[in-house]
């Protein structure tokens, strides 16, 4: 069977951006778009308002350890799960803000899984890369995984200055999945980047994941 090719009939270009106003200047900032675009029935639509959450980029890391078949996850609350979960303490891969334009995403995920983690990362693998909620944010985050030993793994970190409070999990490969297809683990970048490691495992011949 033959795929069909993806192409996009619009761009950037397609898109006439009238204003960008500041709404909100906190510690973090919420921009109102004002912006008309192409119609795929022909024309240009009328004038559209949004505001958008800006909030920078992120990167987020998954450290497992293939020789004991294990994976570090940390826990830490979540007061925007609150609404639809019963406990907002969330199993998350490691994961943080990229502070500056300059900075390169290796080393915000080395220094997230220090901070987070106490791990000392040496060499990463990028995953992929997505879009959180682009109808209401422009960050995009950035997936990596990253292969430690996590026999000395655990503990409780995080930095005071930030109010974290973040426990630790290592966990076997086989339960961690098992919590994701339970729909315990069901925040996006856990979600995304055990899904990869899933389909690495199987590509590699562990048939017992497909």
């Amino acid at each position: 069977m033959t795929q069909q090719k993806y192409t996009p009939v619009f761009n950037s270009k397609n898109v006439e951006i009238k204003s960008i106003e500041r709404a909100f200047d906190g510690f973090f900032k919420i921009n109102t778009f004002t912006f008309r675009h192409a119609k795929f029935a022909g024309g240009q639509s009328d004038w559209v308002q949004r505001e958008i959450f800006e909030r920078g980029h992120a990167v987020g890391v998954l450290p497992y350890d293939p020789s004991n078949q294990k994976v570090v996850l940390i826990e830490q609350i979540r007061i925007g799960a609150l609404a639809t979960k019963d406990s907002p303490w969330l199993l998350e891969i490691i994961a943080g803000m990229v502070d500056k334009e300059s900075e390169q995403l290796e080393e915000v995920a080395i220094r997230e899984a220090q901070e987070e983690a106490n791990l000392v990362i040496d060499e990463l693998t990028p995953m992929l890369s997505y879009l959180s909620s682009p109808g209401g944010t422009t960050e995009r985050l950035y997936l990596y995984l990253a292969e430690v030993n996590s026999e000395d793994a655990g503990g409780i970190f995080g930095l005071d200055t930030e109010h974290e409070d973040i426990k630790v999990h290592v966990l076997d490969v086989d339960h961690a999945f098992e919590l994701l297809d339970n729909g315990v683990i069901d925040n996006a970048a856990a979600v995304i980047a055990l899904q990869w490691l899933r389909l690495k495992l199987v590509k590699e011949g562990h048939n017992k994941y497909v």
